[in-house]
């Protein structure tokens, strides 16, 4: 199995588990947050849809420029969801186009002359991608346990529904 396919299969795995968290976000509560300093419901929920789309679009180029950290506003949870799904897409199609060579190939963040980050592309991935969206959910759970709305099993089962790895 080639790295990409090592990466999408797992993408394939976490993909399902994170809808169902995006699913949840109760309409009436995009604006909501935890405390001042936080994102608002929907925001995280955005960033949460639209991670792993951004991040593989970045990975198909050698280098880019340092990040914005725009959050914007989501107007409904269905406009979420459609991110997710162009998310979803974006990711399925990029990481089809890396063979192992271009995944062990240097990838970078440059600012003018001066390097920021230089890492295997896989690495990248790894660590943006799907780690990254990984602690995004985890907040987002926080979020959901707040607003009073069951947590959805991931790995392990939370405290609102069994693991598929649970008998019944």
């Amino acid at each position: 199995m080639s790295i990409a396919e090592s990466l999408l299969a797992e993408f394939e795995q976490q993909a399902p588990v994170t809808r169902r968290y995006l699913e949840r976000l109760p309409a009436g509560k995009l604006t909501w947050k935890p405390h001042e300093r936080s994102m608002t419901a929907g925001q995280l929920a955005y960033h949460l849809a639209f991670v792993p789309g951004g991040v593989v679009r970045g990975a198909q180029k050698d280098e880019i420029a340092p990040p914005g950290f725009e959050f914007p506003q989501p107007e409904n949870v269905q406009s979420v969801l459609e991110t997710f799904d162009q998310s979803i897409a974006a990711v399925r199609e990029a990481l089809s186009g890396f063979d192992d060579a271009a995944m062990n190939a240097t990838w970078r963040i440059v600012d003018g002359d001066r390097e920021i980050v230089a890492m295997p592309r896989a690495a990248f991935l790894r660590n943006i991608m799907l780690n990254h969206w990984y602690q995004h959910r985890g907040q987002f759970a926080v979020y959901l346990r707040l607003l009073d709305v069951p947590v959805p099993a991931s790995w392990g089962p939370s405290a609102d529904e069994r693991s598929v790895l649970q008998r019944a």
